[in-house]
């Protein structure tokens, strides 16, 4: 289903998950505080409430290691928490371990921002910015090569009904030619970096 306003596409490919770039632009619903201490799973739909991947938190595992599979449980990739970094650092792995995405986030005086690491489908290696406001409950992925917006994260999309698959959700607005399950990628990265904070990702 087509966001309530548009992207434009990115005038390259972006990302690492050739079946998930979007052909149009679409609109994710993702729950705020993604995992909880009781490790449960959930699916990320798209607006329209169809499924589009699931989430599974890993109880007592000290990288707080989230499992991402597509819907018919296939792996897509685990998200882990890389200790000993002065910034707070994410990567995704493929199932052998090797790191597909390196995502390192930190903050500014009104909000946070982050920085993905990757080659993309394409061979090029990609930079991603990401910075968001959490006075405005807004942030923009940009790529740093074209300066083009590949995405948009924004609580205000969301009407009532949307909201209904729960309390804390916000919409991952994603452009054509990227890669969704890029996006929630880092989306999840950067809502594990604020929870530890004591505050959710547009809270």
């Amino acid at each position: 289903m087509a966001s309530s306003f548009q992207l434009a596409p990115s005038p390259q490919p972006v990302g690492i998950f050739g079946p998930y770039i979007a052909r149009e632009t679409v609109t994710l619903v993702l729950r705020e505080k993604v995992m909880s201490l009781t490790g449960d799973s959930f699916e990320i739909k798209m607006q329209n409430g169809q499924p589009l991947m699931r989430v599974e938190g890993k109880l007592m595992s000290i990288s707080g290691r989230k499992s991402v599979t597509d819907l018919n449980g296939n792996h897509l990739f685990d998200l882990v928490k890389k200790h000993l970094h002065i910034h707070a650092t994410f990567v995704a792995e493929d199932k052998s371990g090797k790191e597909l995405l390196t995502v390192k986030s930190g903050f500014t005086l009104l909000g946070s921002k982050a920085t993905a690491t990757f080659t993309s489908l394409n061979g090029v290696a990609t930079t991603l910015k990401m910075k968001g406001n959490w006075f405005d409950s807004a942030a923009e992925i940009v790529d740093e090569a074209t300066g083009a917006v590949v995405a948009r994260i924004d609580r205000k999309l969301l009407s009532g009904r949307d909201i209904l698959f729960g309390q804390q959700t916000y919409a991952l607005t994603v452009a054509p030619n990227v890669d969704m399950a890029l996006m929630v990628a880092m989306c999840i990265a950067m809502d594990e970096k604020n929870n530890e904070s004591g505050g959710g990702f547009l809270g």
